[in-house]
């Protein structure tokens, strides 16, 4: 019997679940393939005892419309850099790669199928390096991966910061005030970007294109004439003003790779207020609820479609590839191609001429 672990890495996403259920409905199509789960990761592997479950059809009845995952997933540490306490209290890290891989082979898995952003997919073509046969899905609600045209959760993050906008927009005329939006995006401002023209915002702050602060006040200006009116601003939480850095803090949590974002919304709103901007302002952050909750029909049906062909890159033994979408078809890139370029709102970019199309000012 063939055997394939399946694991979820990096933060959580709408339509994981759904990824999952489609590699196992795939794989019990076989008659000689088996699917098991690693808990939180490749943590599941490396823990002692090990957390390793059978993912059958029975175990994943119905789980395509439910948020998260039922494998759990973990952004801290890894097998490259496995966190462990000295003896003093303090903290370090240690490579458990090979030690993985030799558990991997003593467990009889024939195939990896790591889920995951970025940073799991450069641990995914490192281990292929080091010659596990492995299969990436790639797994972001930024959608800032170029090797596809689209990601799974990421449609449905729009869609949740999109309903925020609605929200804030009967309430900003009713009260003749500015909201502020702060949604996520590190690098790339697709979410932002797609709510504000989907939203009907006057004012988009991105990670790509540096704000002035004066832009953003002549446009709030044109909009409060003889002092009333409102504005919507839709800010993406890695947005920085020109000649600034991104609102950030580092994380107090070791092995944790990623700096903490959040804040930039307020910092716009007092920068506004500083340069004269008179107006009623109030900011709004979205946070985690972006991640949470019901995936749409649409990621719903993309994730399947990945799920499905990640385990039909497993029976090819492509290994070393990446699952991508280049619209119409579901097909695949190297491990390599998918993490050398990140795919970010450019001014060419088709909705930003849309966007500008229709007044959205960008603070530049």
């Amino acid at each position: 019997m063939n055997r394939v672990l399946v694991l979820t890495g990096g933060g959580d996403c709408p339509g994981l679940n759904a990824v999952i259920r489609a590699i196992v409905k795939r794989a019990s199509q076989e008659k000689d393939w088996e699917v098991i789960g690693s808990i939180q990761a490749f943590d599941g592997v490396l823990s002692e005892p090990m957390k390793i479950v059978e993912l059958d059809n029975k175990a994943v009845s119905g789980i395509h419309f439910r948020g998260g995952t039922i494998l759990e997933t973990t952004n801290k540490g890894g097998p490259f850099a496995w966190p462990y306490q000295n003896n003093d209290g303090s903290w370090s890290t240690v490579d458990r790669s090979d030690e993985m891989i030799r558990k991997l082979q003593y467990m009889g898995v024939n195939a990896v199928i790591n889920i995951g952003g970025d940073g799991s997919q450069r641990i995914s073509q490192a281990l292929f390096e080091k010659g596990l046969n492995v299969i990436g899905v790639p797994k972001t609600i930024d959608n800032d991966l170029a090797a596809t045209d689209s990601t799974f959760g990421f449609q449905t993050a729009v869609q949740i910061a999109t309903e925020a906008v609605d929200k804030l927009v009967t309430t900003a005329a009713s009260h003749n005030r500015v909201f502020l939006l702060e949604v996520m995006g590190r690098d790339a401002g697709w979410i932002a970007l797609n709510s504000a023209v989907a939203g009907g915002a006057e004012i988009c702050l991105l990670p790509e294109f540096p704000y002035e602060v004066s832009k953003i006040v002549e446009h709030l200006d044109h909009r409060f004439r003889k002092g009333r009116g409102f504005a919507n601003i839709v800010v993406a939480e890695g947005a920085r003003p020109k000649g600034g850095s991104q609102v950030s803090e580092k994380a107090s949590e070791f092995a944790y790779e990623n700096i903490r974002l959040g804040g930039i919304a307020n910092q716009v709103m007092h920068e506004i207020a500083q340069a004269g901007f008179m107006g009623d302002m109030r900011t709004t952050v979205l946070g985690h609820l972006q991640r949470g909750g019901i995936p749409s029909a649409y990621d719903r049906v993309l994730a399947t479609q990945f799920g499905v062909k990640a385990m039909e890159l497993v029976l090819e033994k492509k290994f070393g590839h990446m699952v991508s979408y280049r619209h119409p078809y579901i097909t695949s890139v190297t491990l390599e191609d998918a993490v050398s370029k990140s795919n970010l709102v450019t001014w060419d970019t088709a909705l930003m001429k849309t966007a500008r199309g229709i007044g959205i000012s960008f603070g530049v």
